[in-house]
């Protein structure tokens, strides 16, 4: 090992946040990284620490990873996630948290890395094949990807346990062994510990082959994503939604590659050929009245009209009920759901009477009069006609004064709500951004 490859790999990136669990990899990585600093003043590197709550042993994690932090004068940020392992199982459900803590804590241009190595590659490949993966899944981890806007990379992929722990005992480098490791009940941890061992011994450069297997249906991916990247842009919109009229004309092979990588767009997990399979016969296909949804993990997939959407799952609404003070400029809406304000800008309603009380709300019940229009509608009829799809109704404030609807902020204004010649209010919708 050396720190002319860790050069290479880093490829002029000057900003980095390593992901430091304090065990042997992420201690070798981090000691690497900071010994580089010493030649590169200008490198720029911060560390994280990812509590789970799974081990007892956990807190002492983290004090030994702020000690090291501190030796090393390196910033770390601990972050602790509670797991949901209902769904995906204690591995998936530790390492989507750990992602979504890198995500969370990443600056704009700045770059991830993670310390896999050789024999985790080895691990993920095996683990890929039992699952009957396809050669996305037998490409195993990228050397270079990203992680939504942020680069990630894993600088010690071409690198064997055996050389990590060479550097750490020349270096004389202190680290964590997480007894949980030693469990097989967890996949991972079989194959590291009963399966890849008998491997090694009958066949001793079998990780080298794998992670060269690896490489090679990377790289069919990769030329599979440049063939169909003129496809898939003639069919994503700009706010990631995809055409599938079209795809009922492509080989069944052709059609999923284009929705595994739309998939991908939306920094989504690769679903199964099951998944796949009811993505398109349950969703795009199913009958034209209906509104159908197939939730993969904690997205959903669902369609509207001609188009297919990737929805990350939300709080429910409907019940919800939010007092507006006359005298507040702005309210701040549950659920992620951003602010009306009141000001200059923006739909213009009547103001309120002296006994009337303000509320937002997120259902109404009933037909209602539209200002411009004739006729009264219910309120499914409107959302159809003003084109706004299922999962957008139930998360657009509406605007009542006492039991009477006055608007849909930035979509309709009832009769009732129709200023005339007053002043009136002009009403505003924030969303919150991500």
């Amino acid at each position: 090992m050396s720190l002319l490859s860790l050069v290479q790999h880093l490829d002029g990136q000057q900003h980095l946040l390593v992901g430091f669990s304090g065990g042997l990899d992420s201690s070798v990585l981090l000691h690497q990284l900071v010994t580089l600093r010493e030649q590169q003043s200008e490198l720029r590197l911060r560390a994280i620490h990812v509590h789970h709550g799974l081990n007892p042993l956990a807190d002492g994690w983290v004090q030994h990873c702020q000690q090291q932090c501190q030796r090393w004068q390196v910033e770390l940020t601990v972050v602790r996630v509670t797991l949901d392992a209902s769904e995906q199982g204690v591995e998936a459900a530790a390492r989507a948290a750990r992602y979504q803590a890198f995500s969370a804590s990443l600056r704009p241009g700045e770059c991830l890395l993670t310390a896999q190595h050789q024999d985790d590659q080895c691990e993920t490949l095996l683990l890929a094949l039992k699952r009957g993966s396809g050669p996305a899944g037998l490409a195993g981890m990228p050397a270079k990807g990203r992680l939504g806007a942020n680069l990630h990379l894993r600088p010690l992929l071409s690198h064997t346990r055996l050389q990590l722990e060479a550097w750490a005992a020349q270096h004389r480098l202190s680290w964590i062994e997480d007894d949980s490791n030693e469990d097989v009940r967890f996949d991972r941890n079989f194959l590291r510990q009963r399966v890849i061992p008998e491997l090694a011994a009958r066949w001793p450069h079998f990780s080298r082959a794998v992670a060269r297997s690896a490489m090679l249906c990377g790289e069919q991916e990769q030329l599979l994503d440049e063939l169909l990247a003129e496809s898939l842009g003639e069919l994503v919109d700009d706010a990631g939604s995809l055409c599938w009229p079209p795809l009922l004309t492509m080989s069944e092979a052709k059609r999923a590659a284009l929705i595994r990588r739309w998939i991908g767009l939306q920094q989504g997990v690769m679903p199964s050929r099951e998944s796949l399979r009811r993505i398109w016969l349950e969703v795009a296909c199913s009958s034209q009245d209906a509104e159908p949804r197939l939730r993969l993990g904690q997205f959903e997939v669902r369609r509207f009209r001609d188009r297919l959407y990737w929805l990350a799952l939300t709080q429910p609404t409907s019940e919800l009920v939010v007092g507006w003070s006359a005298a507040a400029d702005t309210l701040n809406l549950p659920a992620g759901l951003g602010q009306l304000k009141r000001g200059e800008k923006g739909m213009k309603v009547r103001a309120p009477g002296a006994a009337e009380k303000v509320s937002v709300r997120f259902q109404a019940h009933g037909k209602f009069h539209l200002v411009g229009r004739t006729g009264s509608r219910s309120l499914k009829k409107i959302w159809q006609e003003k084109e706004i799809p299922p999962w957008q109704r139930d998360r657009t404030p509406l605007l009542f004064y006492n039991e009477t609807l006055i608007a849909a902020v930035g979509v309709f204004v009832t009769r009732e709500g129709e200023p005339g010649e007053q002043a009136g209010w002009r009403l505003q919708w924030i969303k919150q951004t991500f």
